[in-house]
Formats: structure tokens, sequence, C-alpha cells
């Protein structure tokens, strides 16, 4: 039995460029020194959090969160390796937003817009929020979310009221580099001791800052945030993300 196809011939040679494109660019990042962390199929380098339930899975090629994992205890992802310096270059998106968040105002250097009174101005935004731990620290999170201040803040660093005040200049975002939700975003992540360079859409938006007490190694982790209150609803400010193209070169000696 002759079984016919009605695919059209523009589909099947757009689909073949772009395979052809993935690997040559695939093999340019070898070529170059990087390793991939992610191979499109499975979650084979990296450590599932016990008793997940499935939340965090590759779905079409990517890895895709929920926000919704069902571990007790930590319910980040985490590569099974652990690295010193390197340089990681990693594609994020925010799939949707999960509800309103009252987002305070971060100034250029660092600090938050205060009202008369002292206390933080916010405003209400749609948000969702991840992150990606440096060397398994919370306190060298790359953020992610749809603050105004932008992607690329560490957080842990930044919002601590003893940091001097040019380290949380220095780990505050030049620029708000981000696309918008739905679209995909691409981190370059330069770590060196204790210094971290990040550019954004091939904008620099962290320049050598210092994040105090990092370790020397650790894993890369993918932050879970927020997700699902005693009703079953999303908190504002969950972790609806995707990543993919994750790969890594090392800088140690």
């Amino acid at each position: 039995m002759k079984i016919e196809l009605n695919v059209p011939v523009s589909l099947i040679v757009f689909l073949c460029c772009a395979g052809l494109a993935q690997n040559v660019w695939a093999q340019a990042e070898i070529e170059d020194g990087y390793t991939s962390l992610f191979n499109g199929k499975d979650l084979d380098h990296w450590v599932i959090p016990e008793g997940d339930g499935g939340h965090w899975k590759v779905l079409d090629g990517v890895i895709d969160y929920d926000s919704r994992s069902e571990a007790t205890g930590n319910k980040n992802l985490q590569t099974r390796e652990e690295f010193g310096d390197f340089i990681l270059k990693i594609d994020w998106r925010i799939k949707q937003t999960s509800g309103l968040y009252d987002v305070p105002v971060v100034l250029s250097d660092g600090s938050y817009l205060k009202d008369a009174a002292g206390k933080k101005i916010t405003i209400k935004t749609p948000n969702a929020d991840s992150g990606i731990y440096l060397r398994g620290s919370s306190k060298a999170q790359l953020n992610i979310w749809c603050w105004p201040v932008g992607s690329g803040e560490v957080y842990g660093v930044r919002h601590k009221d003893t940091t001097p005040t040019e380290i949380r200049a220095a780990v505050t975002p030049r620029i708000n580099a981000d696309n918008p939700v739905g679209e995909w975003n691409r981190f370059v992540i330069i770590l060196v001791k204790d210094r971290v360079t990040v550019y954004l859409n091939n904008h620099m938006v962290l320049e050598n800052a210092k994040l105090p007490e990092i370790p020397e190694r650790g894993p890369i982790v993918l932050q879970h945030h927020g997700g699902p209150d005693s009703n079953g609803k999303l908190r504002p400010a969950s972790s609806l993300v995707q990543f993919r193209n994750v790969w890594i070169k090392s800088l140690d000696p």
C-alpha cells in the first residue's frame, strides 16, 4: 500500500536547513572547547530532585519546568558535575507570568527607591521568577524574572544590607536587556575566582562584579521558585521557565 504525505517542500527544506545550522553551531562550540550539558533528549547531566514527580522534564527538545515539583526538600535542578572557573552559555525563556507581584524600584546603584517615610516603593507587575546559581550558591544567583531592573542581577548580594555600596552597584544590571515574555534569551556568564561578568542578549549587564563568599567549586543550579499555594494556584513569581543550548567551558588552570 502506498502512503502519500502532503508535506510542503518548503517545510522540508526549512527543517533540513535548521538542523544543519544547529549541527554546525554545535560543532563550533565543541571546537572552541565547550562541553554540552544538555543534549535535548534527557537530563543525564542533571540531578532531578528526589520526589519531583516529573515536573522538571524534557519537552520538545528543551528543559521545561512548571514550578510544581512535588519534592519535599530541594526542588532545584542541578548538574551532576561541579565547576570552578568557567564560561557558561545558556538560553532561557519565561513561558508566561504567574500573577501580579509587588516589585520594588531598584536604582542604578542597587538601592531601593523609597517614599518620605523610608518605605520601599513597589509597583504591581506581572512576574515569573527563576535563576541560575553559580557554583551551587543561592547567594550567587543570577536572577531570571520580569523586574524592570532586568535579569542577571545578583539579588543575594545586592539585597543584603551589609553589602558595600560599590559591590551592590556592580551586581545591579547596567540595562534591562530581557526580551519579552515568551521569547528566548541568552546568557553568557564568565566566572573567574569571585568575579562574574554577564552578557544578556549580547549586552554586558554585569562587568567583573564581586561575589563575596562564593565557593571555589560547585554545580550549576536551575532554580525552583514559587509554586502552588494550598489551593493549588501558582503563586506570583513562580518558575514557569525553559532552558536550552547549555554549554560550558572550563577556565580552571
